[in-house]
């Protein structure tokens, strides 16, 4: 059995900098977050501007935290192809409303069931897992990935408090889909760091090989 390779999203993008730092150091994904309480927050003309330098197979993802639905349909029209993501306490419904691809957030309070959670929201093209912290998300805090059950039946996007330094013990004991950092590559909140971007690719690049040659 191959490996897949786990993919890689920076989210929380403000600067053209930043952005083209994630795109050099082969990221998958590149967020960009909708929410004004926020101190990532980007209007729809940034997001339009920051998304509009992303090249071919990278995906541009919207963040939304209970947001409008004239928000959601702008952040669309803005950028067509995105991935949406949804932090708040938004339903399935509300989730399909635009017609895009999604990704439901959900918060690893002791005593989620995430085999419910996967079930409730089965349209969902993944489920981002983040920590518990009060508002949402960002908080830079890793959960107890022993919460994680076998056997979710939609991709995991493995989230909260990554860094260069613990992503590759994560991808070696959850196996997700895909990684998500944002604090863990920041000289500051918005203000993402070259070098820890490329080292956070990196680390993950080396757990998938040594994942690989523990199967061969």
């Amino acid at each position: 059995m191959i490996h897949p390779r786990t993919r890689i999203k920076i989210c929380g993008l403000t600067r053209e900098q930043d952005v083209d730092a994630a795109v050099a150091a082969g990221a998958d994904a590149l967020g960009f977050v909708l929410y004004e309480r926020s101190p990532r927050h980007v209007t729809i003309a940034r997001l339009a501007e920051l998304a509009g330098r992303l090249p071919p197979f990278v995906t541009p993802v919207c963040l939304f935290v209970n947001a409008s639905p004239d928000l959601v349909d702008a952040a669309v029209a803005a950028v067509p192809h995105a991935l949406l993501q949804f932090h708040g306490d938004e339903t399935r419904e509300q989730c399909e409303q635009p017609g895009r691809p999604y990704l439901r957030a959900v918060r690893m309070a002791p005593g989620v069931d995430l085999l419910d959670c996967a079930s409730g929201f089965a349209s969902a093209a993944g489920l981002l897992l983040d920590a518990f912290v009060e508002g949402y998300g960002g908080g830079g805090k890793a959960f107890d990935w022993s919460q994680i059950p076998p056997g979710v039946p939609l991709p995991v996007v493995l989230s909260g408090g990554l860094n260069p330094a613990n992503v590759i013990d994560g991808v070696m004991h959850v196996r997700p889909w895909a990684v998500d950092v944002s604090s863990g590559v920041e000289q500051g909140k918005g203000i993402k760091d070259a070098v820890l971007i490329r080292r956070f690719c990196e680390a993950v690049r080396e757990a998938d090989a040594r994942i690989a040659d523990a199967m061969t």
